[in-house]
């Protein structure tokens, strides 16, 4: 503490002892204050969605083509608008839902109460062992429960920690059910600090199997055959080492396997040593670990095809993105599961395929780009400690090549409004 106040010049009043941990929180007053913008970072306010800039209707949007949106670099209003219109629309009848964390004043609950006082039929899982949310996550329940809405408090002996939204709604030819599912929480807050990925789609497989989800968590069904998911416990963990070692037994030497990860922790063993198979079986594997990582990348004999990168930057790295060259067949997954035991085990979770060709690559390319980051990376040494990425060649920040991509996509669409459609007939 001496050393702390001799180099910060501060004399015996400038310096205070507590009991107990300092509230980060009480910081912000000093971001507050003037005369300081020069140590801020610039603005990046969310832009639109690129899937969703020419878009009226989201009904007819998401019934033609799936839409991805990646925050917080995209704007999270489009999940807050979508449940807003379900809960106003006559032709929706049921809106359900997961909830693990959400925002203090949260705009979601205000549509889902709205929905229920609409004479909907609205369910939504109010995930009651989320840590550090659990006083919040019972007022919120209570709420809805006096909005009319049926609330479940959990599942016996799991945590549900799936990001999952089913939308049933009546339409001319049929009744289609619309899905969003995400890496991260229906939180409007962490929406604009936490990087993550979500998922609208009509996929009527996906659809079903989140159907099913719902009907297995409110007790109204037993496990069904999945088709495109994957949510039970320790079969969580069966389908990442199915597709780690099927990865393994397509690689040869002429077309070596590649396996591309990014999750916030890998921990358990059991993948740890799928992954060291595949590397001793040649299979080049690139993870984008953004905390604990119980693997040693680099082993000679072990790990040597191996490398494990973090990027430390100003938003916390949040999205679980899986890719597998299948041989040729690339395949990509989202999840709301990390590669821990606790996730694999101990909650049910969803992995879920991208199934449009156009955002699989966007997402390879975004993993791409976070491998190519040589500003706010470190990487992974085969002693287990940490060592920054040198700065070579042109330099490139994940977070802000992500950023500037949305603003282009925005403003490229902007130009195209503007351009005019010229009379070719009297009656026009």
């Amino acid at each position: 503490m001496k050393w702390l106040a001799d180099w910060l010049e501060l004399d015996a009043d400038g310096v205070y002892a507590i009991d107990g941990i300092l509230d980060a929180k009480a910081l912000w007053q000093i971001v507050g204050l003037p005369g300081y913008d020069r140590l801020k970072d610039a603005e990046w306010p969310p832009q639109t969605p690129r899937d969703l800039l020419d878009a009226e209707d989201l009904w007819e949007t998401i019934r033609d083509r799936d839409v991805l949106i990646s925050l917080p670099y995209e704007s999270f209003e489009p999940v807050v608008r979508l449940i807003r219109e379900a809960a106003d629309d006559p032709n929706v009848l049921a809106i359900k839902q997961t909830l693990y964390r959400t925002s203090g004043d949260s705009p979601i609950i205000e549509a889902l109460e709205r929905a229920g006082q609409n004479g909907k039929e609205v369910t939504v899982l109010v995930e009651l062992k989320a840590r550090f949310d659990e006083a919040r996550n019972v007022q919120w329940a209570r709420r809805l429960e006096d909005a009319g809405c049926h609330v479940v408090y959990g599942v016996a002996r799991y945590k549900t920690h799936a990001k999952a939204l089913l939308i049933v709604r009546r339409e001319a030819d049929r009744i289609r059910r619309y899905v969003h599912l995400s890496t991260g929480n229906y939180n409007d807050s962490t929406a604009k600090l936490y990087s993550d990925i979500g998922l609208m789609t009509s996929h009527s497989e996906i659809a079903s199997d989140v159907a099913a989800f719902f009907n297995l968590v409110t007790g109204y069904s037993e496990a069904v055959g999945w088709k495109r998911l994957t949510v039970e416990p320790k079969q969580l963990r069966e389908r990442f080492i199915e597709l780690i070692e099927r990865e393994r037994q397509l690689s040869t030497p002429e077309q070596p396997g590649l396996i591309m990860a990014k999750c916030n922790a890998l921990q358990d063993k059991e993948v740890c040593e799928a992954l060291y198979r595949a590397s001793q079986a040649g299979v080049r594997i690139r993870l984008n670990i953004r905390g604990i990582c119980c693997l040693r990348p680099g082993v000679p004999g072990l790990s040597e095809n191996i490398e494990v990168r973090s990027i430390v930057d100003r938003f916390l790295e949040h999205a679980r993105i899986f890719y597998f060259h299948n041989g040729g067949h690339e395949e990509v997954y989202l999840s709301s599961a990390d590669w821990m035991m606790r996730n694999l085990e101990r909650r049910l979770e969803t992995i879920f395929p991208v199934l449009d060709p156009d955002q699989a690559q966007r997402l390879i390319g975004m993993l791409k780009i976070y491998f190519a980051d040589n500003v706010k990376a470190w990487r992974l040494l085969p002693d287990g400690t940490y060592e920054r990425v040198p700065r070579e060649g042109e330099p490139i920040r994940a977070q802000e090549y992500f950023y500037r991509e949305a603003v282009r996509a925005a403003r490229d669409a902007d130009r195209a409004a503007l351009r005019y459609k010229p009379l070719k007939t009297p009656e026009e």
